[in-house]
């Protein structure tokens, strides 16, 4: 057809409904809970399995955020469009996008109502009531960016890459006007702050995204060939040497079988020397924790004081440290010393510039 119209053969093809012609189609197809059918790949099941063994996690880490207990149910998995999926949270929608960077790239976030966010932003904050302005919606950024972390650590687990978080982002509006993918993978959670309501929150993953987060499944290994080797060798080898060191039981019936000019093959046992060595140390698989979050603290100082004084502060009050001018700062991670630095400013961030490792020793001690 160079000139774009059909042929009368081919007219007669779409009349009769056959003619080998095939012509795809627009409608998306219907999402696949196990992944299977239907002509979607998204294996909702698989999903759902990683995040239901986050959920203690998430709700620890949401709970030391806000200081109240937390309750989180969930995930409910489906998959639809992403503007239909913020729609149905009704009103006006606060999305927070945490979209993933490293080994796996794709957009990641989630999407609540306004009320749902007050309720976390507002202990955070320490008020009870606070407007959804852009302080509000920083601590909800950094809220969520703490409840996602032990998510991406078991879907970097999962998938055997480097996940990490990118920079989070917020808006808020309409659910037709915000910036989600046509397509998503939505996981709904019911989440209840000690004193509050109940509030519905999805987190979403782009459609396109989830394949890539699951474990690759690796084609069987045929074990018959890898068992059938030692059998022989064993067959050769070692059968011959257990039953004859067992014949040594039996009254010396092996050693009749024996023809003459032949016998036992006997070696001298060299053991290991005993010596101590320098060996490298075996590092074991590692790589294991290396995904694993740790929270890394600067102490500038610190100091002891009486109720009564701390009730007494007010604006302009200068709290006295135990740390000298120009003294290095401690550095902990997880509230342990392991280093200790300089304060530096960078562009118009504070940082420390590493000046001294604590040595195993002092680690020691510090710990006792």
């Amino acid at each position: 057809m160079s000139d774009g119209s059909l042929s009368q053969d081919e007219i007669d093809a779409l009349l009769q409904g056959s003619g080998g012609m095939d012509f795809a189609s627009d409608e998306p197809s219907a999402p696949s809970g196990g992944g299977g059918g239907g002509g979607s790949q998204v294996d909702l099941d698989g999903l759902k399995r990683i995040l239901v063994a986050t959920v203690e996690s998430q709700k620890s880490n949401l709970s030391m955020l806000v200081g109240k207990d937390v309750t989180i149910t969930g995930p409910e998995m489906e998959m639809g469009s992403g503007s239909d999926i913020a729609g149905s949270l009704g009103g006006d929608v606060v999305h927070i996008g945490l979209a993933f960077g490293g080994g796996v790239q794709g957009d990641h976030g989630y999407l609540m109502p306004e009320s749902a966010a007050l309720a976390i932003a507002g202990p955070m904050m320490g008020q009870d009531d606070v407007d959804l302005d852009d302080a509000a919606l920083n601590a909800l950024q950094e809220a969520l960016s703490q409840v996602s972390g032990p998510v991406v650590t078991a879907l970097a687990d999962s998938s055997g890459k480097d996940i990490m978080n990118e920079p989070p982002s917020n808006e808020k509006g309409d659910p037709d006007t915000l910036s989600v993918p046509a397509q998503i993978v939505a996981a709904r959670y019911t989440v209840t702050i000690e004193g509050g309501d109940p509030a519905g929150i999805v987190e979403y993953y782009d459609a396109a995204l989830v394949p890539q987060l699951l474990a690759p499944q690796a084609p069987p290994q045929p074990q018959h060939q890898q068992q059938q080797q030692p059998q022989q060798q064993y067959g050769q080898q070692g059968a011959m040497a257990g039953f004859g060191g067992m014949g040594g039981y039996g009254g010396g019936a092996p050693q009749q079988q024996m023809q003459p000019g032949s016998g036992p093959s006997v070696q001298s046992v060299q053991f290991p020397n005993l010596h101590p060595q320098d060996t490298a140390p075996e590092h074991g698989n590692i790589g294991l924790l290396m995904d694993v979050y740790m929270e890394m603290t600067v102490e500038l100082g610190r100091t002891k004081k009486l109720i009564r004084e701390i009730l007494g502060m007010g604006e302009g009050t200068i709290i006295e440290l135990d740390k000298l001018a120009g003294e290095p700062v401690d550095i902990l991670v997880n509230h342990k010393l392991i280093a200790k630095g300089e304060v530096v400013v960078i562009d118009e961030n504070f940082g420390v510039r590493v000046t001294e490792i604590v040595s195993p020793m002092e680690r020691v001690t510090n710990m006792s």
